[in-house]
């Protein structure tokens, strides 16, 4: 099987994370999962399927050969965000102009494909290697990473290195910053709209609060910086409050995305920071559903990072803004970096696709890598 054919394979199959809008029933990573495991069985990989929440397992597939090697592993996500507003059929996997269209087309089934036919070709190679070189995909990457929070729970000690599939172009991303998303919530008094003097309006409330936070907690964010990542940074996403527009509204609140530096992560954190701001300002909110994760700087001085870049000397080393799989695995202490085919550009996007071109590189790419441990051990 060609690696276009795989990844037109693994978007037929729906494997959508089933927070926020999905935009389908078609959701959960259990079908993905077994078509992983169908699939590299047959190949000598020993494989199990690890639930974490009902329905929805991580794959972990141990290459063929001897079990006290050193390993790593090549892990994407298997599930993909939602479908809503999609120019075209999710799930077709269809060519067009040199692109392969659907949902995970660039994140992450594309990533996932070149690492597997990579895997998969190089079988007998694996098995001498000095190195093992293990494929795991994680469910839940695209809303609270329960796959590689539970994964790091459980195997941390067992990896020396892990290469989380992202859609980064093929450059090695070893430094992304950390995320808070959270909520802030207005109490007020109801009260009848035509005397609104009775009442307290709390999405004034609200909105008074969250534009001195936008001006203020953001500039104060803007203080802690990186030399690859810039500095941290404030979004207000969503707001919601009151019933009717002849009611007072009495609740109102605003989910808020912060995503921070490792300078900020070292100072304590962007939680305790949005806390002691709102009391140093006397901001009458309330704040829930905090969901705090880590930045990620990995060294480059790395020997698996440095054993990429001798086996793809065009690989260049940089950094991102978003947040992954990678950031929770090194915080669990595997050294972990972003990595793969395809433009993160494309990522989430109603017209997702990949470039047949960028994904056989990517194919090339990681063959090149396991075939370097044989020709350039560490």
């Amino acid at each position: 099987m060609t690696t276009v054919e795989l990844l037109q394979n693994l978007i037929r199959i729906p494997s959508v994370n089933p927070d926020n809008d999905p935009g389908t029933d078609k959701v959960g990573e259990d079908s993905i999962a077994e078509y992983l495991s169908d699939l590299l069985v047959p190949h000598g990989f020993d494989v199990t399927l690890e639930e974490v929440l009902p329905g929805r397992p991580n794959v972990i597939a141990r290459c063929p050969g001897p079990a006290n090697r050193p390993r790593i592993f090549l892990g994407p996500h298997t599930d993909t965000v939602g479908v809503s507003g999609m120019e075209f059929d999710p799930f077709c996997g269809d060519i067009k102009d040199g692109h392969i269209l659907g949902r995970g087309a660039s994140d992450t089934k594309g990533p996932m494909a070149a690492m597997l036919t990579a895997l998969i070709e190089n079988k007998v190679l694996l098995a001498e290697l000095p190195i093992a070189i293990d494929f795991i995909a994680f469910m839940g990457e695209e809303s609270t990473q329960h796959g590689s929070k539970h994964f790091a729970e459980w195997h941390a000690e067992e990896y020396i290195f892990g290469i989380a599939g992202e859609p980064t172009s093929l450059d090695i991303v070893y430094t992304t910053k950390g995320s808070l998303w959270l909520t802030v919530v207005a109490k007020g008094t109801a009260a009848h709209a035509s005397q609104p003097e009775r009442g307290s309006n709390a999405i004034m409330t609200l909105a008074r609060s969250l534009d001195h936070m936008n001006k203020k907690l953001a500039s104060k964010l803007a203080t802690f910086t990186h030399p690859v990542l810039g500095h941290s940074s404030f979004n207000i996403g969503t707001i919601k409050g009151g019933t009717r527009p002849n009611i007072v509204p009495d609740h109102a609140e605003a989910e808020i995305d912060i995503r921070t530096t490792p300078s900020l992560d070292a100072a304590g954190g962007a939680h305790a920071l949005v806390l002691d701001f709102i009391k140093e300002q006397e901001l009458p909110l309330e704040v829930v559903n905090a969901h705090e994760n880590p930045p990620m700087e990995t060294p480059t001085s790395d020997p698996i990072i440095q054993q990429l870049l001798k086996a793809n000397p065009q690989s260049q080393l940089v950094g991102a803004p978003w947040f992954s799989d990678a950031a929770h695995l090194s915080h669990a202490g595997v050294p972990s970096i972003c990595l793969g085919p395809g433009s993160i550009n494309q990522a989430h996007t109603k017209d997702e696709f990949i470039k047949i071109s960028d994904l056989e590189a990517g194919h090339i790419y990681f063959s090149n890598f396991i075939k370097s441990f044989a020709e350039q051990p560490l």
